[in-house]
């Protein structure tokens, strides 16, 4: 009882966090009619400096770090990024009235990973004094890249074999090529490439760091905006989707934190890494995904996987997510 009463307490104190506020700050402000405009240009900048900030220091520890010790972190993420796409489409896309389309859609979003997510835990991490690897988070496209790729690849087959056409084929190289040269994925690959071929540091610890926990805050008061106005569309879909946002991100990261335990126990990564592991799982991407996912399966219905995404999906990997794994950390290791 002790223990659950500890849990209980630790859930709701990670509510009080800044990060957490200002997403559920966003959420009120849309929901009181307020006419508060970020510029997407300031959106983009703080997405921008986001991934930067992830990418430098991930690429600053992979030079520092053993290589070894990241191989099967690495092959987890990518297997964990496939295998949310692939139980998405035997549970979602065969649930009455989703078309295919739309759940391999919904589920390669989910399988993908948000880099808001990912920083909120990171500064949830940092403020609890909960240490972990800084290579963890750039697993990011480890696991990013095989979702959407996956999605793709099964929605064109599946489009292939309803018309029936033979004569052309899907192309997983222009698809994976596409991936890596949109805005999310480029940004993220360069802060990895410059942090360990290059020296940033200094760069790094007066600039990107500084400005970080800032910016994330007016990213997180974004998206709660967003979430709020993508609810309307959302129940012009079929409610399933709102059952599978919901429920998913804790099962893909309950997941995730299971298989990041066992590799705790083979290499002896942290708790703060398997935690980190289990929100990449959990988290649905916000940035990468939509617009790859709208160029890649145009057949899909936006409303459907964004709206999914962004109002149910987002809100309940950070705002029941993250301190959830935080607590289960705590009574598993």
């Amino acid at each position: 009882m002790d223990v659950l009463v500890e849990f209980a307490l630790r859930v709701v104190s990670q509510f009080q966090s800044p990060t957490l506020a200002f997403l559920i700050g966003g959420i009120l402000l849309a929901a009181c009619g307020s006419k508060l405009e970020i510029p997407d240009a300031i959106y983009r900048f703080a997405v921008f400096m986001l991934l930067m900030r992830i990418g430098l220091k991930g690429g600053m520890e992979i030079r520092e770090a053993e290589l070894a010790d990241m191989i099967l972190p690495a092959l987890a993420a990518m297997g964990l990024g496939a295998g949310i796409v692939l139980l998405g489409l035997v549970t979602l896309a065969r649930l009455p009235g989703i078309r295919r389309d739309d759940a391999i859609a919904t589920a390669g979003l989910f399988g993908a990973v948000s880099a808001s997510t990912l920083g909120a835990a990171m500064v949830l991490l940092e403020r609890d004094g909960i240490a972990y690897e800084a290579w963890v988070p750039a697993l990011y496209p480890f696991m990013d890249i095989p979702a959407l790729v996956l999605a793709i690849v099964l929605a064109r087959m599946h489009a292939e074999k309803k018309t029936k056409t033979t004569g052309k084929r899907t192309s997983v190289w222009a698809i994976v090529k596409g991936s890596l040269q949109g805005a999310a994925l480029s940004a993220l690959i360069l802060g990895l490439l410059l942090g360990l071929l290059t020296h940033p540091e200094r760069v790094f610890d007066t600039f990107y760091d500084p400005l970080f926990r800032g910016l994330l805050s007016v990213l997180m008061l974004i998206m709660g905006m967003e979430a709020w106005q993508r609810l309307n569309e959302l129940r012009r879909v079929a409610q399933w989707y709102a059952i599978y946002a919901a429920v998913m991100p804790l099962v893909h990261g309950l997941v995730a934190f299971g298989l990041g335990y066992l590799i705790h126990l083979a290499t002896g990564i942290s708790p703060g890494g398997v935690i980190l592991l289990a929100v990449l799982a959990a988290s649905s991407s916000d940035i990468s995904g939509p617009p790859t996912l709208r160029a890649g399966i145009p057949s899909a219905n936006p409303s459907s996987y964004i709206g999914a995404s962004t109002s149910v999906g987002t809100p309940i990997a950070v705002g029941i997510g993250i301190p959830f794994f935080v607590a289960l950390a705590e009574v598993v290791f």
